[in-house]
């Protein structure tokens, strides 16, 4: 992922070729060229993703002037938080790409030590979701939008809840190719491993308010921020009540940067009016509106 846009924009190139000094191997090559199953390893997976957004935004901001106004809420879902906080004015790309480093190969460590899964529930509401995680000793570990919730926890659990959830009447339900239970609290050890590498961290209040994962709510100041980045390792994403927060706050126009489009399809079912606009590929760097 990227390759075309690192040919293509010297500044997108500038930072993968930081990232790779920065980190000490070509994380580079591994987006371009893969195998597939060493840029699926969480410690690789979580800078690549933030390095290829951040990329994508960087080189959106050249072609679309407009961009380099500040929006009013920036927001990414888990792992890119990150990237949201760096176009936020609050951390720089340096921090962040160490940082998501450290923070994948602590949770690639506590999926081995705490091992786990996770499944897609399409169909139920959040409460009965609690209800059959609360029977089967499963987690809510992403609130993604109305009827799409992802949960977690060890693998009988897991498999237990999936059957619970049928027989409550799921549309579907989807067992998803992780290497832990991200966002539970068998992630609990990452989460403590993260305390001091964000405290050492030159994190700073955001210029723009940044919606958080566990609260669904703005934060600015540098302290929010530090709590926030360490807890969101553990707790559920509250990516649905941050999307209606944002609708509720006035919001019309979204910009998802980066490879996918998960996003985007939820928000355009979320907020029916909204301008919505995926910056994946060269060809989707202008924006439509």
């Amino acid at each position: 992922m990227g390759k075309e846009l690192y040919e293509a924009f010297p500044s997108a190139r500038e930072l993968y070729d930081r990232a790779d000094e920065i980190l000490g191997f070509p994380l580079s090559r591994i987006c371009f060229e893969g195998p597939e199953e060493e840029l699926q390893q969480t410690r690789n997976t979580q800078p690549a993703i933030a390095v290829t957004s951040l990329a994508f935004l960087r080189a959106a901001c050249e072609v679309n002037p407009e961009l380099r106004r500040r929006p009013q809420f920036v927001a990414g879902h888990s792992l890119g938080e990150y990237s949201a906080l760096v176009a936020a004015g609050a951390m720089d790309f340096d921090d962040a790409v160490r940082l998501l480093r450290v923070r994948g190969e602590l949770m690639q460590q506590a999926g081995e030590r705490n091992p786990g899964t996770m499944a897609a529930i399409i169909g139920l509401d959040i409460a009965d979701c609690e209800e059959v995680c609360r029977e089967a000793g499963a987690e809510i570990c992403n609130v993604n939008a109305p009827g799409q919730i992802v949960i977690g926890g060890r693998r009988e659990a897991v498999v237990r809840a999936m059957d619970y959830a049928k027989a409550r009447g799921a549309a579907k339900v989807i067992p998803l190719a992780v290497s832990g239970a991200f966002h539970s609290s068998l992630m609990r050890p990452a989460g403590e491993g993260m305390v001091a590498p964000i405290g050492e961290a030159a994190i700073r209040d955001a210029i723009v308010p940044v919606v958080a994962n566990c609260t669904a709510r703005p934060i600015t100041d540098e302290l929010s921020i530090r709590h926030e980045l360490i807890d969101q390792v553990c707790r559920p994403v509250q990516w649905s009540a941050t999307v209606e927060f944002l609708e509720a706050q006035g919001v019309t126009n979204f910009v998802e940067f980066g490879p996918g489009r998960v996003l985007t399809g939820i928000i355009k079912r979320m907020v029916r009016k909204a301008n919505v606009h995926n910056v994946n590929s060269v060809d989707t760097l202008r924006l439509p509106w």
